[in-house]
């Protein structure tokens, strides 16, 4: 399982997100996770911060829907950094 601690620093770096004119965002509307970040810990920090989390349950099926959008950041790195596929 991955390093959970990352997360309250990660949401630190979110870059500011492009927008409409007037002063700009510095958070997104929604956080997307996997179910290693499954922990009311964590889901109440996301929403302090007024970040709506997304994120999948432990012991449910998958079919969450954010293998979708996973599928698309994992094949855009592997783009950059020179991974072929099959």
């Amino acid at each position: 399982m991955g390093d959970v601690t990352q997360l309250p620093p990660l949401l630190d770096k979110i870059p500011r997100v492009a927008g409409p004119v007037g002063r700009p965002r510095r958070r997104p509307d929604v956080l997307l996770a996997d179910r290693g970040y499954d922990h009311d810990k964590y889901r109440r920090l996301v929403r302090a911060l007024g970040i709506t989390p997304v994120i999948a349950e432990r012991g449910e099926d998958h079919g969450s829907g954010l293998d979708v959008f996973r599928w698309v950041v994992e094949r855009t790195i592997a783009s950059l950094f020179g991974a072929t596929s099959r």
